[in-house]
């Protein structure tokens, strides 16, 4: 069956035709799907292939290209997801439809598993892509400069390789679920008629892929939580460490949530009633008053709806704006980020509010300036195999006093200081497939997770000995000092004493003179190391973005290029190559 479309010499307006274009593409996928569920084309002939690629550093991305191509099946195509790293440029080149859903991971930066697929794009020797038609949603966080960069550089080189775009780059900020739905529902009709306007058959450009089940949704998400006990809330780090790190358990109850070693846990955080009483107070606003559009009174949602913690773009603006404040009119004007986040270090919304007494915001126009409450991710630090009914979690505490008050992370103080044991806090489930044990049972594993980069690897290692896996584990681990920062020390002393850890290397950098880091011990014990990646290991980084996982990469590289003896280049190739198999994975933050 052919696709209906409007010739090009028809008597319409633009407006008309894209009105036109678009009744035509919703009839034309009715009629391709019949009715129907299943994704077989009438007759039995082949479907028009849309390849679903996304970038995902939490799994958000790669949920939504999953409805994607659910909804691409529904209306008729053949839906192939991809993350963007399984694709390499011959067959970007040979792909005709295509729809990138991609995060930005860090300041700007492209999530682990697009880094390769961006670097071939980049290239000069990156494919011309006239023949292939395409639309990009963009995931992201205003509360970052590079704000859907990723997103923005892969939208910006797929047309300058001649790709066309058929419909503008879609930008999500962190409520992104309503927008990237709707995304979905109004793209994947222009693709067909796209191809109407350009005469072509619906034929598949690749052989239908076997159809996949549908995603299985837990009904406990980011906007439903399961209120789930808090059975374990246990200090790890001693009394007299510089850090305080906690495990807690939640018990999961009939709750039906599933997870895996190496998903991460989303915690939804309620503010601190402190700091919400005291904006109400600076305010002068009523707790009791109503805001137009919201059910809950003023505090409520100050309490349970609102970053207030962290101020927005728009809330530093409007205070610029009112205040008069000249250091912060100065920063400001000189759009220096470093200099902006060095003045914002401690600061929160009230701070901001203080700058100028005199300065009066209504209910409504102060809760427009809000960003919305968000949860906290963090690695889960059990496995279900050996943890049947629980998930664990091992969070580090942020406090400080500053102007007087004391200031705390929004949720590892509501983890440790406002659920008490026996309480409920609100979880959920992020699924993270790209971060997961090797299949392979007998693959060596190492793993580097200082601090609490160890969560996600003591889940490893208890799904390891669950499943009598035979492969060798290596774990490099290490804080501040050995006598108080050592968590956890009792059961990597088992580990260790019964031989489910073949190798344990601890750095503890201020026990000596000299600092000594995780990336020293792996450089200290390279031949050993590279001989385990030769022989099939899979290297493993969690923890640190800014710091230690570059210091890390940079070792990894150097143990690579003076072990294998390879040249820089050659090293940089070696480890790319590993990237590519999956058996170099990062859990960073």
């Amino acid at each position: 069956m052919k696709m209906p479309y409007i010739p090009q010499d028809a008597p319409f307006s633009e407006d008309q035709r894209v009105w036109l274009t678009g009744f035509l593409a919703g009839m034309s996928s009715r009629l391709v799907v019949g009715g129907s569920d299943a994704p077989a084309a009438a007759g039995g002939g082949q479907l028009p292939a849309m390849h679903v690629l996304y970038g995902s550093q939490t799994g958000n991305a790669e949920g939504v290209a999953e409805d994607a191509a659910a909804a691409a099946r529904s209306q008729g195509f053949a839906p192939v997801v991809s993350a963007l790293d399984d694709v390499d440029r011959d067959a970007l080149a040979a792909m005709h439809r295509v729809l990138v859903v991609t995060s930005t991971y860090g300041e700007g930066e492209m999530p682990d598993n697009a880094e390769l697929f961006w670097q071939a794009l980049a290239a000069e020797t990156a494919p011309r892509l006239e023949n292939t038609d395409f639309a990009v949603l963009a995931l992201g966080d205003t509360g970052y400069d590079g704000y859907c960069q990723a997103g923005k550089m892969i939208d910006t080189r797929l047309e300058q390789l001649g790709a066309r775009r058929v419909t503008p780059r879609v930008d999500c900020d962190v409520d992104y679920e309503d927008t990237a739905a709707a995304w979905v529902a109004d793209t994947l009709p222009l693709f067909a008629a796209v191809e109407g306007i350009r005469g072509e058959s619906p034929v598949a450009d690749v052989a239908e892929p076997e159809t996949k089940p549908a995603r299985k949704r837990s009904q406990w998400n980011r906007k439903n939580p399961y209120a789930s006990t808090l059975s374990v809330n246990r200090r790890l780090s001693s009394d007299t460490s510089a850090k305080e790190i906690r495990h807690y358990e939640f018990a999961l109850a009939d709750s039906g949530l599933e997870y895996e070693a190496g998903d991460a846990l989303g915690v939804m955080p309620i503010n601190d009633p402190a700091l919400v009483d005291a904006l109400v107070s600076r305010l002068g606003i009523p707790a009791d008053a109503a805001v137009t559009g919201k059910e809950r009174p003023f505090s409520d949602l100050l309490l349970h709806g609102y970053e207030i913690s962290t101020p927005s773009h728009e809330f530093i603006d409007e205070i610029e704006k009112r205040a008069g404040d000249e250091e912060l009119s100065h920063v400001l004007r000189h759009g220096d980020k470093e200099a902006l986040d060095a003045w914002l270090w401690g600061k929160d919304v009230l701070d901001l509010l203080l700058l100028e007494p005199s300065v009066t915001l209504t209910a409504d126009e102060f809760v427009g300036l809000l960003k919305p409450l968000q949860h906290r991710a963090y690695s889960i630090s059990s496995s279900p195999l050996a943890n049947p009914g629980s998930v664990h979690l091992t969070v580090a505490l942020v406090r400080h006093s500053s102007a007087g008050r004391d200031r705390g992370g929004v949720c590892s103080t509501f983890l440790a200081d406002r659920i008490a044991e026996g309480g409920s806090g609100g979880i959920f489930v992020s699924k993270n497939k790209s971060f997961r044990v090797p299949a392979n049972d007998d693959a060596p594993m190492i793993m580097v997770g200082p601090g609490t980069g160890i969560a996600p690897f003591r889940a490893f290692l208890q799904e390891r000995q669950a499943r009598g896996a035979s492969g060798r584990n290596w774990l490099f681990f290490g804080d501040q000092h050995r006598a108080s920062d050592y968590i956890y020390e009792d059961e990597i002393g088992a580990m260790s004493d019964s031989g489910l850890l073949t190798r344990l290397d601890l750095a503890f950098s201020r026990d000596q003179a000299e600092k000594i880091y995780v990336q020293n011990r792996m450089v200290e014990n390279g031949a050993e190391l590279f001989a385990w990646l030769e022989d099939g290991g899979h290297f493993y980084v969690c923890g640190d973005a800014t710091r230690m996982a570059k210091d890390v990469d940079r070792a990894l590289h150097e143990v690579v290029a003076t072990h294998g003896t390879l040249s820089t280049e050659q090293a940089a190739d070696y480890v790319t190559k590993l990237k590519k198999e999956k058996r170099y994975l990062r859990d960073v933050y």
